[in-house]
């Protein structure tokens, strides 16, 4: 069965959404005053590169990665978590978030 065509729309939400996020990540490690190759180092891996791709909005972290992100960043994981779940995957962060806090107000 073949896939839909994607939405061009939505293709630019995405890629408009991860350099939002790569934009945040650069932020966090130049607070951190780590170079790309520094944090690279603390993460485990093998080339900067991969750091660079992130923060330019070309790539984005997975989830088993994103510990040690925030440890490597000195910032809380779960504050870390969310943050980029809200930029890769913000119909899911509404309804994790923003729908539980308007239920909880109307409680």
């Amino acid at each position: 069965m073949p896939r839909p065509a994607a939405d061009p729309a939505k293709a630019a939400q995405t890629k408009l959404l991860r350099q939002q996020a790569g934009r945040w990540l650069k932020g966090a490690r130049e607070t951190a005053g780590l170079t790309q190759a520094e944090l690279a180092d603390r993460v485990g891996l093998r080339y900067y590169t991969f750091v660079s791709q992130v923060e330019s909005g070309l790539g984005r972290l997975p989830i088993e990665t994103q510990r040690a992100w925030a440890e490597a960043l000195g910032v809380d994981p779960g504050e870390f978590a969310r943050t980029l779940l809200g930029y890769y995957e913000p119909e899911l962060y509404r309804l994790l978030f923003e729908d539980a806090g308007r239920q909880a107000a109307q409680a």
